[in-house]
């Protein structure tokens, strides 16, 4: 008698049929999950698009806000339409010697004639950024900002050559220990400081801003000029720049003086814009500045 050979199946085998519903019912769930895991992920994507923006015009006005606090009180100046903003930065300063010691000693700053030296009372600041530049930093006594006393035009200021620490008894006159005498370019300076103070100046600071370009510069390291330089003369000057900001949209400086009786303010306002989403971000800030020279 013939035997027949029984059918064996595949236990691990599965139809296309059954691949086909598999596919489906996962195509069903990614997509349902995918709903809602869309607004999450978009939220994050946007909070640190937003995030970022902020950070860039944040840094920038902080950056800005820390130069402006060190300006040559009244040496404060916007042109092109609020655009580009130009201030003098002080390094250092202190009080002038008016007077002797009574017995000869100390040399003190004469507005009768031309003078050339006087000694500072204290030991001059010397810190990081502090430390006088022979031949290239500026003296300047009782800044007002005005005709016959800008620091733009010259009127009172003059060229540090070079500065002594006290004590040096052999000097002519004797310069008392705690005292460091500075040296300067002949100059007879127009008007006394109420308080006998006088500012250490490195030179000018200008912010340009150019929303064509995207771009918030820094300019620093050009000459003094009585007229202010607009942001197109900087660019193409050769002063020293670096990128403060990118993504500028719309930028205004404003300088308030006068707020107080020893302060005026300036206003900044910046703005940073994201191309790709077309979100933007707008900041403001107000810096205090003394006007007191």
């Amino acid at each position: 008698m013939m035997m027949r050979a029984a059918r064996q199946r595949d236990p691990a085998g599965f139809t296309l049929i059954e691949m086909v519903v598999v596919i489906v019912i996962t195509g069903i769930l990614v997509a349902a999950v995918a709903v809602f895991v869309k607004l999450p992920v978009q939220g994050y994507v946007d909070s640190a698009r937003r995030a970022e923006m902020t950070d860039i015009a944040d840094a920038a006005l902080r950056r800005m806000g820390r130069d402006l606090r060190l300006a040559l009180p009244n040496s404060m100046r916007v042109t092109d339409s609020g655009t580009t903003i130009e201030f003098l930065l002080t390094r250092t300063g202190g009080r002038y010697r008016i007077t002797d010691d009574g017995t000869g000693a100390g040399d003190f700053l004469d507005f009768t004639l031309s003078d050339s030296s006087f000694d500072q009372f204290g030991p001059l600041a010397t810190g990081t950024g502090q430390a006088i530049v022979p031949n290239a930093d500026k003296l300047v006594v009782y800044n007002l900002g005005i005709p016959g006393a800008d620091a733009y035009a010259g009127d009172n200021t003059a060229t540090i050559t070079g500065t002594i620490t006290g004590p040096q008894p052999l000097l002519v006159p004797p310069l008392l220990a705690n005292e460091t005498r500075i040296n300067f370019s002949a100059k007879q300076f127009p008007l006394e400081s109420p308080g006998a103070r006088f500012q250490v100046v490195e030179g000018p600071v200008s912010y340009a801003c150019d929303t064509t370009s995207g771009k918030l510069t820094r300019y620093w390291g050009y000459p003094i000029t009585a007229a202010q330089p607009s942001a197109a003369s900087l660019a193409a000057s050769g002063a020293t720049r670096a990128l403060a900001a990118t993504k500028v949209s719309y930028c205004a400086f404003d300088y308030i003086p006068g707020v107080t009786a020893r302060s005026g303010v300036v206003a900044l306002t910046l703005q940073i814009k994201d191309q790709a989403s077309g979100e933007s971000v707008q900041l403001y800030n107000e810096v205090h500045v003394t006007n007191v020279p």
